[in-house]
C-alpha cells in the first residue's frame, strides 16, 4: 500500500473506530433483548439487516456477542437467525482485523500479550488452519482475537472464509439455543424436544474444541 494511501486508510479506520465507540456509549441499552425485539419489530423487512449492522459493530466494540446470538435466534429463528448472526460477526471479526491491521497493532500487542507472538508463528505456519483451529479452540476471547489476527500476514480472504465456516458450529448451537428460549416464553407445546436439541448442539460444540485438539495433537491439522 502507497504512502498516502496508508495514511487516508489509518485516518478512515480511526473516524470509524471512533465513530462505533461512541454509537455504542449512547446506544449501550440497546444490546438488551426486550430493546432488540422492539426495534426488530418496528424496522419490518429491514430488520436483519440493522441486526446484522449492530452484531459487527458491537463485535469491533469488544461488546460480548452471546446475546447478540441468542437475541438472534429469539428473534429470527434457527436457520435466518444462525445466518444473520453469523453474517453480523463475520463483518465485525473483518472490521476489527482491519483496524489492527492498518491503525491499532502496537494497541493490539498491548492487549493480547505474549500470545502475540504465538498467533503470528501459528498462522506462518499453516496459514488459515490456525485460523480456523482458533476460532474453533479460541487462545484468547473472540472479540480480542479478531484484532490479534490481525497482526498476521494472512490474506484477508483467506481469514474471512476460515472464520465464517469454523464459528458455525458454535453460532449454531446458540442462535438455536436463542430460539428454544423463545418458544419457551410463549408456552409452545414442542417444547420438550426443541429443549432436548439445544442442549444436543451445545454439548456438541462444547465437545468439538475437545476433539480438534485431539486432532491436531495427533498431527492432522483440522481442514475446512
Amino acid at each position: 500500500m502507497k504512502p498516502a494511501s496508508a495514511k487516508w486508510t489509518r485516518i478512515g479506520l480511526l473516524g470509524l473506530l471512533g465513530g462505533i465507540g461512541l454509537w455504542s456509549y449512547l446506544h449501550r441499552g440497546a444490546l438488551d433483548p426486550h430493546a432488540l425485539a422492539r426495534v426488530a419489530h418496528t424496522a419490518g423487512p429491514w430488520a436483519p439487516l440493522g441486526f446484522m449492522a449492530l452484531y459487527a459493530v458491537a463485535t469491533v466494540a469488544l461488546a460480548p456477542g452471546s446475546v447478540l446470538t441468542l437475541a438472534g435466534g429469539a428473534l429470527f429463528g434457527p436457520l435466518a437467525g444462525t445466518l444473520y448472526n453469523l453474517t453480523g460477526a463475520t463483518l465485525g471479526a473483518t472490521g476489527a482485523f482491519l483496524a489492527s491491521r492498518y491503525l491499532a497493532a502496537d494497541w493490539v500487542r498491548r492487549r493480547v500479550g505474549g500470545r502475540a507472538e504465538q498467533i503470528i508463528q501459528g498462522v506462518e505456519r499453516e496459514d488459515w488452519r490456525f485460523v480456523a483451529f482458533v476460532r474453533l479452540v479460541p487462545l484468547i476471547p473472540f472479540n480480542l482475537l479478531n484484532y490479534a489476527l490481525g497482526l498476521t500476514r494472512i490474506r484477508l480472504s483467506r481469514y474471512i472464509i476460515a472464520s465464517y465456516l469454523a464459528m458455525l458450529p458454535g453460532t449454531l448451537a446458540y442462535t438455536y439455543l436463542g430460539y428454544a428460549g423463545r418458544e419457551a416464553a410463549t408456552g409452545n407445546a414442542d417444547l420438550v424436544r426443541k429443549a432436548l436439541l439445544a442442549l444436543a448442539l451445545l454439548a456438541a460444540a462444547a465437545l468439538l474444541p475437545r476433539l480438534v485438539r485431539r486432532r491436531r495433537a495427533a498431527g492432522h491439522p483440522p481442514a475446512l
